[in-house]
């Protein structure tokens, strides 16, 4: 395939040009438009499989391409972007456990076809999203970095291969990277069928006037961190010298109850909630932020009531 060149606009040579991929997407998006504000050379890569036209900052290049196409090779052999971003991937969690085969094809073969890009091309230092479910059902809560990875679900094992390529590739060709793994991110532009988007998929019912269910009896846990704060940590990464893997969370619990009890007085006050009898999950999630903390002063700013007001607010107006 050629590469699909949707917008063009003039940008000046000396410019530091960054590549994000998944860059229409609900956090590559975000991160698109921070990378912009401070005035660099933005291309995206999207398939827009799961991102949307409208999430595309009007100052970036898009090019709508599959991470797996061959023309990815050409993107980087004519752009030869400086930093790479990688958020694209295949985000639904469910589709990961009945295709884990189109899971692994996207998150890990189109990660390694990146991969390979960069270090052809020379890019500098490349920046990968992961994900808290690299742990799975952790004994250590708030989970740290140095707790083991053991990933119950194809999503979270792709997110760990993809890992331990990265670290490979730093020692055999230098390609320097910053691994980021994200407890629950929400915020505007999240769609309800992606990984951890259990805000939308209830603040959407309770719009309509529907009860959403909740899975067993609701007291599993998670840790809810705004997108602005995973954008600010990923910039914080990026302008760092260290190689290195943090973790990006509030390392606080939040339980599925108290969430829905927040979204339906928001939402929808009186309407009351529906539990289903199985809950097939990790029971708690949560991670220590300490690391990123102390290495790079990052610490989350933004709390769930003001999050949920902006997310919901977004909902209330797309």
């Amino acid at each position: 395939m050629t590469p699909n060149f949707l917008t063009h606009h003039n940008h000046m040579p000396s410019k530091l040009k960054i590549l994000v991929t998944g860059g229409a997407g609900f956090i590559g998006s975000h991160q698109v438009d921070a990378l912009i504000a401070k005035g660099y050379d933005v291309l995206i890569v999207d398939d827009l499989s799961s991102g949307s036209i409208a999430n595309v900052n009007p100052k970036a290049r898009l090019f709508q391409n599959d991470i797996r196409d061959t023309a990815i090779e050409e993107i980087f052999t004519k752009e030869k972007p400086d930093y790479v971003f990688h958020f694209a991937g295949q985000i639904d969690f469910l589709r990961s456990l009945e295709d884990p085969v189109f899971d692994a094809s996207v998150n890990i073969i189109g990660s390694l076809n990146i991969l390979t890009n960069c270090v052809t091309n020379k890019v500098k230092k490349i920046v990968f999203a992961s994900s808290s479910a690299v742990y799975g059902d952790a004994d250590i809560v708030p989970t740290t970095e140095n707790c083991p990875l053991a990933p119950v679900a194809p999503y979270g094992i792709a997110k760990m291969t993809v890992e331990n390529y990265l670290r490979y590739f730093y020692r055999r060709f230098k390609l320097e990277y910053g691994i980021v793994r994200y407890a629950n991110v929400y915020g505007s532009r999240q769609k309800s069928n992606g990984e951890a988007a259990v805000i939308p998929i209830f603040a959407e019912k309770l719009m309509n006037g529907e009860s959403p269910v909740i899975y067993g009896d609701g007291y599993q846990t998670r840790d809810f961190i705004h997108v602005s704060d995973i954008v600010r940590a990923n910039m914080k990464v990026f302008e760092s010298d260290s190689v290195d893997t943090y973790n990006v969370g509030t390392c606080h619990q939040t339980a599925i109850n108290e969430l829905f009890s927040v979204l339906r007085d928001e939402l929808a006050p009186g309407l009351k909630e529906k539990h289903a009898d199985k809950f097939t999950g990790v029971p708690v999630s949560c991670l220590s932020y300490s690391k990123i903390n102390q290495d790079l002063g990052w610490e989350p700013q933004v709390s769930l009531v003001e999050g949920l007001e902006e997310a919901v607010g977004w909902m209330k107006n797309k």
